[in-house]
């Protein structure tokens, strides 16, 4: 995990001095472009593909290289990249519940007044954001690449927080 980190930070230096030469030779610089979009979920637990919106804010930014981080706003949700496939969601949602059951609810220290330590647990697991490159104005993905926001604890409004930089 720290090596993501580390290869993230080291991109955006490369990133960051090549604007910085930029700058000091007439040229624009590096822009940054920030959109939250706020999400009504109706279930407790629901996958949803956000790619559509991300292409989206993407296009507003006019950004055309660099990155995009896509994160949850909220500490039992999260956002992830795989597969639109509604049997890996299934399969998603049963290795998720084995490792992380719902019920019962006094199984876990953290319930009493609230009755979701199990989500805490499962957003632990699938990851709190993405990055991903922007190539051409577009979205670097591999084949069938998709990005989910992952909703444990749900039934009202959740934030999530598209951050685009490049130029």
């Amino acid at each position: 995990m720290l090596n993501i980190f580390k290869t993230i930070w080291h991109v955006l230096y490369i990133i960051k001095a090549s604007f910085y030469d930029k700058r000091k030779h007439g040229g624009f610089g590096m822009k940054s472009f920030r959109k939250i979009l706020t999400l009504d979920i109706p279930q407790r637990r629901q996958l949803i593909n956000i790619t559509p919106q991300v292409a989206e804010a993407l296009m507003e930014s006019g950004i055309r290289e660099g990155l995009c981080l896509v994160n949850a706003m909220h500490i039992t949700a999260s956002v992830f990249i795989n597969d639109d496939e509604p049997g890996l969601h299934a399969d998603f949602e049963r290795w998720l519940e084995k490792l992380a059951p719902e019920k019962p609810y006094d199984q876990y220290a953290h319930n009493g007044f609230e009755d979701n330590a199990d989500a805490h647990l499962k957003r632990t697991i699938m990851g709190r954001e993405t990055v991903v490159a922007v190539t051409e104005g577009r979205l670097d993905f591999g084949p069938w690449e998709q990005i989910f926001y992952g909703e444990f604890d749900g039934k009202r409004k959740k934030r999530l927080m598209i951050k685009i930089i490049g130029e």
